[in-house]
């Protein structure tokens, strides 16, 4: 039975008997919730808008990790994992050496409950899910047992290595000294210019051929932009020329002790300037990154609207899930990789049919790992023990706010982000407090832990509980 939401008084559950749903999940790479639903006006990004005035938009969700892989981790095993981007590979290991009984992946839990499930583009770390040096060795999978089919087409990019940091026509990058690959690109030509525009493709396709097989599917779609390199085609970056930009907030470099890093991957890249000191660069910066998310939005509403055209929308669960945030500036950071607000918080955006106030935003603290006992609640799947994260139907009927705090990590640091503050300890033993006030004026730039040594102690605390709970497989 299909849990449907109702508009009631109470803003209760109701049951309405239907076929078993099928689950749309997105997820979209490097995505910042610099969207226009998410109040940043100068974004288009009207297919993901529509998606969220049709369901529940979290404004406070935070990933576990603010890099790919282990945030992966966390949302398809709904589990805390390593803070390294291999934890999967470790814990396919693992499971093939039966030294672990792990919590089945979301998928396989559903695989096994009589769902098809099919993977397209970047959805586990590796796109395509595979290891081997251009990451297309067959026989070694990122998660054994989960997929019936787990795809991505590579066209002229030859494999999935050279499509994840693949710019126009097939140019690949070569991991050489920063120069070999432009950082920034708007290249003519149409969506398959870049790998995207495939990725979409084939994820119609399986759309297709999943709506003709009948019975319920998870379709898993992973699109790569706004990743490195910024690149789209142009006319994606024509809606942003002469556009004016707000100012970057506390772009200063932090003076105390805290997880901010030298942007090692953005300068990888060949750069015109730098960010930091050129402000005309690093508006350049910014609008490409628009095109790009907004070059991303339309692949979603491909999707979106082939699940209308297939009469599927109202028998669907829809999830668009960003896999950790990315710095444009603040801090002085362009990139992801570390534990302030910026890298951690990223869209979430889940579509019920039927459910109550729809378009209403939830304000209430939730993490990547709450979406797997989410699916479990909504399609009436008994969820496996070991689960680290909470169901988010009550914030699906009510968008109502809540006291939690949400952990997150990193390799060498944890933090605790609840209503009003952040809390980050590093392994050396230092800590972080930042207080987040109604205007947030002073974001994370002040560090006040000297000043609430009974708060610190106690959050302490809390955060060794949580780490307890990580599943470590060597990283």
């Amino acid at each position: 039975m299909f849990r449907y939401f109702c508009v009631l008084a109470t803003a209760s559950l109701c049951s309405v008997a239907s076929a078993t749903p099928n689950v749309l999940l997105i997820c979209v790479d490097d995505l910042r919730p610099e969207l226009g639903c998410y109040g940043v006006e100068y974004v288009d990004s009207p297919h993901i808008d529509r998606l969220a005035a049709g369901g529940r938009r979290f404004v406070n969700h935070f990933v576990q990790s603010p890099t790919c892989g282990a945030s992966r981790f966390a949302l398809l095993t709904g589990c805390y994992g390593p803070g390294g981007n291999h934890g999967l590979f470790r814990r396919a290991d693992a499971i093939r050496a039966g030294r672990i009984d792990v919590t089945p992946s979301l998928p396989a839990l559903l695989r096994t409950n009589g769902y098809t499930t099919v993977s397209v583009g970047k959805v586990s770390h590796h796109p395509g899910g595979r290891g081997g040096k251009d990451w297309d060795d067959g026989a070694v999978p990122e998660m054994p047992e989960s997929w019936d089919r787990h795809l991505m087409p590579v066209g002229p990019w030859r494999h999935p290595r050279g499509a994840m940091h693949g710019l126009a026509d097939g140019e690949i990058r070569d991991d050489s000294p920063p120069g070999g690959m432009a950082g920034l690109q708007s290249a003519p030509g149409d969506d398959a210019t870049y790998p995207d525009g495939l990725i979409a493709d084939e994820a119609l396709r399986q759309l297709d051929e999943l709506d003709a097989a009948g019975g319920p599917f998870l379709l898993a779609v992973g699109f790569i932009r706004p990743h490195l390199a910024f690149g789209a085609p142009e006319r994606y970056m024509a809606a942003y020329a002469g556009v004016e930009l707000p100012p970057i907030p506390h772009p200063v470099k932090p003076r105390h002790r805290s997880t901010w890093h030298k942007s090692g991957e953005f300068r990888r890249y060949d750069h015109a300037a730098d960010a930091n000191a050129d402000a005309a660069y690093a508006d350049e910066v910014r609008r490409h990154y628009a095109a790009c998310v907004s070059y991303a939005d339309a692949q979603v509403g491909k999707l979106l609207d082939r699940l209308d055209e297939l009469g599927l929308a109202d028998d669907t669960v829809v999830v668009l899930w960003g896999d950790h945030g990315w710095h444009l500036g603040e801090h002085a950071i362009w990139g992801k990789h570390c534990l302030f607000d910026e890298a951690l918080r990223s869209p979430l955006i889940v579509r019920v049919p039927g459910i109550a106030a729809a378009g209403e935003a939830s304000p209430a603290f939730v993490a990547t790992v709450d979406v797997y006992p989410t699916l479990c609640d909504l399609l009436d799947v008994a969820a496996p023990p070991g689960l680290a994260g909470e169901s988010l139907v009550p914030q699906l009927a009510r968008p109502a706010a809540n006291e939690r705090a949400v952990f997150s990590y990193h390799t060498r640091a944890a933090t605790l982000r609840g209503p009003g503050f952040r809390y980050i300890e590093h392994d050396s033993g230092a800590t972080e407090y930042y207080v987040h006030a109604e205007d947030d004026a002073d974001a994370e730039t002040r560090n006040l832990a000297a000043d609430f040594p009974e708060e610190v102690a106690r959050l302490s605390a809390e955060l060794d509980r949580r780490q307890s709970f990580r599943l470590r497989f060597g990283d």
